[in-house]
Parts: structure tokens; sequence; C-alpha cells
């Protein structure tokens, strides 16, 4: 029997390799592999040029594309002619192959990365060997993850691998391939056809956690990321609190790309999904206690996101009420041992990311809906008055934060805000008025002097009317419908400001 083994990644290969040998197979090897296993392990084992009587060429890129290695691999060991043409060639049947490949989503993960690095860590032997093997796994056993050596080495030396146990391997290793080939697609793609989203679309993602269940106890659920280091939320640390359920973690993903969308220190806090309170200030802890105040009955079992380190001062403002969630990019030591003691806070930590054009996807049944994310570089200065009254410069900061806070909650949204800070919010309603309504109701006597942010135009002026009712001075909405003129008038009737932004921001 014969193993060919060639890894990148050398963890627990010499201890593998020799409980190979101990059963009885002789070992073939490559470059580096060769290396470690003669040289560290004192194990007796054969450089594959050996075995195909042909030398490494092309730096190394060519060493196991041979006859002699697809051959041992690839022969059906119950077919006799297979067996008789091994035979009139002088090849030898290979049972055992053991492989992990270059780094290629590693390398390109590095700021530096150039297109030569990347393109010299596509790896084309280890692929081809695993996929051979794979195809042959009713006599071929296939190893592609060193967390699987340990049981599969017992095995070797207790009688073998039961055919159920190869098939396991082989999926395994086919699974491992067409994720390598998609990161490489991926590669090679970014940057094309920014236009246009691309014909075919290649989704490989591992699963990093299983939860509870899913939105409901009667629902499977579990966290997935792709290959590489997770990012974002799923790449969050916790640092304290019980095992985050689905529920938990779309809300604080939600809370999260809500807070660190702003530039200045925010705090949101989220019920479902959307912002029950949200506020811009110099001090965090300022911050939390303003975005608190937004709505207080909501706030019970909400998810807290900082976009910057929680302090002493903030933690001890949230001693008093109950939260599900809290997720910062760090937390001061007393801070962190203060929210500590509350035995049923999560507490996660979360590296800020750059805005990503990654695809945003929805499942429909029987297909996913693709686009790109919602994520533009918007300028305030490049907004239209569209009203007799131009904003004021405050209003016009108001203005500018209330739109930013409306492209994170749930259309149809109505958001009013005041002094960088949401007053009260109206979300996911059939009926544009319904959502002022709800906000003129969390909001009460706050809405005087605040400004309200609609992520879509306003089709009719009875919006305007009850925005004005509420005490509402301007208005920030795209623009675009055949009423503008009369919702124009409207607020011109109201003494109100209103600009027009050109860009809707819907979220479903």
């Amino acid at each position: 029997m014969k193993a060919l083994l060639s890894v990148y990644d050398k963890t627990g290969i010499v201890e593998f390799s020799r409980q190979a040998a101990a059963a009885g197979y002789e070992l073939i090897s490559t470059g580096g592999t060769h290396r470690t296993l003669s040289e560290e392990g004192g194990l007796a084992v054969k450089q594959v040029a050996e075995v195909t009587g042909s030398p490494e060429i092309l730096e190394g890129r060519v060493k196991t594309l041979h006859p002699v290695i697809h051959g041992g691999l690839l022969a059906r060991r119950d077919a006799p002619e297979h067996m008789a043409e091994l035979k009139e060639h002088g090849i030898d049947t290979i049972d055992l192959v053991v492989v992990n490949l270059y780094p290629f989503v590693e390398t390109i993960s590095k700021p530096d990365v150039t297109l030569a690095d990347a393109l010299e860590n596509i790896d084309i032997g280890g692929p081809t060997m695993l996929r051979a093997a794979a195809k042959n796994y009713p006599s071929v056993a296939v190893v592609v993850d060193p967390a699987d050596y340990g049981w599969v080495g017992e095995n070797l030396a207790n009688g073998g691998l039961s055919e159920d146990d190869r098939r396991g391997l082989a999926a395994k290793a086919f699974h491992h391939v067409s994720t390598y080939d998609a990161a490489v697609t991926e590669y090679l793609m970014d940057g094309k056809g920014d236009e246009e989203l691309p014909d075919d679309l290649t989704i490989t993602l591992k699963k990093i956690a299983s939860l509870r269940y899913g939105e409901n106890p009667h629902q499977n659920g579990a966290l997935y990321a792709e290959p590489g280091t997770p990012t974002g939320m799923a790449g969050a640390r916790q640092l304290h609190g019980r095992e985050l359920s689905y529920n938990n973690l779309m809300d604080a993903d939600a809370a999260w790309r809500t807070a660190s969308d702003f530039a200045d220190p925010t705090v949101a806090v989220v019920k479902h999904n959307n912002a029950c309170g949200l506020a811009s200030r110099d001090d965090i802890a300022q911050a939390y206690l303003q975005a608190y105040e937004g709505d207080t009955v909501s706030a019970f079992g909400g998810i807290v996101a900082a976009n910057r380190p929680i302090t002493q001062a903030m933690a001890e403002a949230m001693e008093p009420v109950f939260y599900e969630v809290v997720i910062a990019p760090d937390y001061e030591p007393a801070a962190l041992e203060l929210l500590q003691k509350k035995r049923n806070l999560r507490i996660l930590a979360i590296e800020k990311q750059p805005d990503s054009a990654a695809y945003d996807l929805r499942p429909i049944s029987g297909g996913i809906l693709v686009q790109a994310a919602d994520v533009i570089d918007e300028d305030p200065a490049t907004w239209t008055t569209a009203t007799k009254r131009a904003p004021t410069d405050a209003e016009m900061k108001d203005l500018a934060f209330a739109w930013k806070a409306a492209k994170h909650i749930k259309s149809n949204a109505i958001v009013f805000a005041k002094d960088l800070a949401l007053m009260g919010m109206g979300a996911g309603q059939p009926n544009r008025v319904v959502s002022v309504h709800l906000s003129q109701r969390i909001s009460g006597d706050k809405a005087a002097g605040s400004v309200l942010a609609s992520d879509a135009f306003f089709p009719f002026a009875d919006n305007i009317e009850l925005a004005a009712e509420a005490g509402i001075t301007a208005i920030v909405q795209p623009g675009g419908s055949i009423r503008d003129d009369e919702v124009i008038a409207a607020a011109d009737k109201a003494g109100l400001a209103m600009v027009f932004t050109g860009v809707r921001h819907f979220r479903h």
C-alpha cells in the first residue's frame, strides 16, 4: 500500500505519517512535506520524482501532474483491464492521499497582496490529486483536513476505513476544492462587471456555529461564514454571557450596522431589527443616554451597539436596564467588569470594518435575489432645497443624521430626529402616513422642533400636513413623486424647509 502526502499546513502531519507507516503504508511525498517527514520525523519517505522518474519542473509548479501518480489514483481495482494496464506501464496503486492546499484565501486577505502573489498561490496539483482520489473513494482514502488525522489514523491501525468513512472523506475533499475554486473565482472577478451582477455566482459558506434554533424553536439554525477568518458580526468575539441565538445575531448585526455607519461617537438601541434609540454625541456615555431616551419602553430587552469602546460611565448608565446583547469595538476594563455582573447579558467585541460592496442575498421560493449592498457616498451639500425656506445649519445637521438613520430602518421608514438623536420612528408599514403617525406617537412632545427623514418620496401631501401638526420644522426625502409640486406646496404653506436627496434607501 502507498500513501501520497503533500501538505502546505504541516500541523500533525508527522504523527499521522507515523501511524500510516505503522499500518503498512509506503510513504511518498513532495518538496517541503518530504523534508518535514524525513528530517523532522525521521521517516522513510520517497520523493515523488523517484516514483515518477520525472523531476519537479517550473520551480515546483509541476510535480504530481504525471500518469504514474494519477494512474495509481484513478485505476479501478475491480476492473481487470485497469489493473492490467497499470502492470503494463509499471504503475503501482496509491491507496491513501493526504493533501491540503496553498493558502490562497489567507494570501489575498493581506492588504498589500499583488496579483502575482495571488496567482502563485493558486494550487493546481493539490486539487487535481484530491479530485482524483475522491472520485475513486471506494479504493482510495483522501484526507484534506488535519482535524481528521486522529480518527483516520486510529482506523488505519485497526483494520482500515469503512466505505462510509471513505465516502464522507471524499465529500469533504470535493467540498474543500469547490470552496477553494470559489475563492479564486471571486478574486479574479473582483472589480469586473461592476455595473452588472455576474451571470454566474458561486457562494461558499462554512458552518462556524450551531445555534439552539432559528427564529422560532421549531426551526433549525446555524451561523455560516465565507472561507477564511470570519469578519463582521460572524467574527465577533463573545466575552461574556449565554449562547447567542439566531435572533440575537440578527438584531446585533442590525444594531452594529446602524451605529458603525456614523462617524461621531454613536449608540444604537435596536429591537426587532429597527433602531428604537439612536444618538451621536462627543462622549459615548452621553450618546447612550440620549439613545435610551428615544424610547425607554422599547429599549427593554434590546440590543445596544456602540461605535466606540464602551467606557465605565456608559456601563454605569446601562446598569438599570435589561439588555440581551451589547456590542462594541472594545471595553474599558472597569466597564467590562461592571457589565459582566449581568449574568445573562451577551457581551460582544467586534472589529470595525470598512464598508464593503459585498452582495446582499435574499432567498425567495425557488431562487435567490441578489443585489449590491446599499453602500453609497452621500454629501448633504449636494442635496437640493425644494421649498422656499432652506434648512438652517442646525436643521441640516439633524437632517443628515435622520437620513442616515432612515437607511437602517425598515421601509416605509419615517424618522423624527432632534439634536442628533432619534425622537421617534415608524417602520414596516404598508402606508407611509401610518409611519408618520407612529413617529408622532412615540415622540410625543419631543416632536416639536424635530426634523423628519423619509426613506422614499411622499406620494401625497397628507404626510407633510401631519408632520407639520406634530411640530416638524424640516424634511429630507428623495423626491421624484408625480405629486412633488403638491408636497412642496404643503411644506411651503406650513413654513417647513424640505430638501431632496435624489437617492432612495428602501430596506425591506
